[in-house]
């Protein structure tokens, strides 16, 4: 089946009633406990979710990526996880594939890989994600990069949820901005606040959107021996009453894979590997023990130690000035 919004359902719905792991997961969300701590005027939410310890605790370095299968390839699946074809720009060479995520995090979480085995890098493929973000109104999309979060960097996917789960998608409104780019279609913007090195691309048009993506994409530094840098994306389409509907990008430009705290030693030691959900205002621990102790401190301690720092984010923005 193609992707469209009632074959969507209906995949969700066969999936929770034939798949026992996936639908004892998702009953499971329903009794995850959450709380709510405000750093720096922003709200993030705590979610204890034990079943993410998957993710989280994911060994993500070559030696151990290239002895395991990769388990989102087609032939890797379980049988009983099927998924809806979708074509970006009538492009039938690279197809896309909607999947139920087993492990989720939101009410409804899609994993979109490639279908092809293909590395997990942005560059080119950006257009797919606005594309998808309007094939899929009720959701958000997010792309973590091979060093930020993606549990599966040698297989190409986004990633989707429900609209409205992430705090920073109601908070956004409300966060200080200086302007980098206006055009009559487009808003390019550095976002103030809690996350340093937070780009948002404000567009009605997805080609310029694109454009504006992949001229700030190639300025942004490269670590050694990466291939691209380090970001996190989230984006969503928005249709206000009585205006033509606009793509909202955030683009979270990052230092660090995973914090001091996640190799820590005892009592300083916090099971968080930080990923577009947890900057996008939701931050998931695995183990009850973190989600007890950690505190508007350690949240701070994280982003400031993971996300790029004010002054490379000052130089950051002027090399973008100069491409724009």
């Amino acid at each position: 089946m193609i992707l469209n919004t009632h074959n969507l359902a209906v995949l969700f719905d066969e999936q929770l009633n034939s798949w026992e792991q996936a639908g004892s997961n998702y009953e499971a969300l329903a009794k995850v406990l959450v709380k709510e701590i405000t750093v720096d005027g922003f709200p993030f939410k705590v979610q204890f979710n034990p079943a993410r310890i998957v993710s989280s605790a994911a060994k993500v370095d070559a030696k151990s990526i290239s002895e395991r299968k990769c388990f989102l390839c087609k032939e890797n699946r379980p049988a009983v996880q099927k998924g809806l074809e979708y074509i970006n720009n009538g492009n039938s060479e690279n197809p896309y594939t909607v999947l139920i995520n087993p492990f989720p995090i939101f009410p409804k979480h899609l994993t979109i890989p490639l279908l092809d085995h293909t590395l997990q890098l942005i560059s080119g493929r950006f257009d797919a994600m606005l594309n998808l973000a309007k094939e899929l109104p009720g959701y958000t999309l997010f792309y973590n990069g091979p060093k930020c979060g993606a549990s599966a960097p040698d297989h190409f996917h986004f990633q989707a949820g429900n609209k409205g789960f992430l705090t920073i998608e109601s908070e956004l409104k409300n966060m200080e901005r200086d302007q980098i780019l206006h055009t009559n279609n487009t808003d390019v913007s550095l976002v103030k606040g809690i996350f340093s090195g937070l780009i948002l691309i404000d567009s009605s048009s997805p080609e310029e959107s694109n454009e504006i993506f992949e001229k700030i994409l190639s300025v942004l530094p490269v670590k050694e021996q990466e291939a691209e840098p380090m970001v996190n994306i989230l984006c969503w389409h928005e249709i206000s009453e009585g205006e033509q509907g606009r793509f909202i990008t955030l683009i979270y430009l990052r230092d660090k894979h995973r914090p001091s705290h996640y190799f820590a030693q005892g009592d300083s030691n916090i099971l968080l590997s930080p990923a577009a959900v947890d900057l996008g205002g939701v931050l998931i621990t695995p183990l009850e023990k973190d989600f007890h102790k950690i505190s508007e401190r350690e949240i701070k301690e994280i982003m400031d130690e993971i996300l790029i720092s004010e002054s490379d984010t000052k130089a950051i923005v002027n090399k973008i000035k100069t491409v724009l």
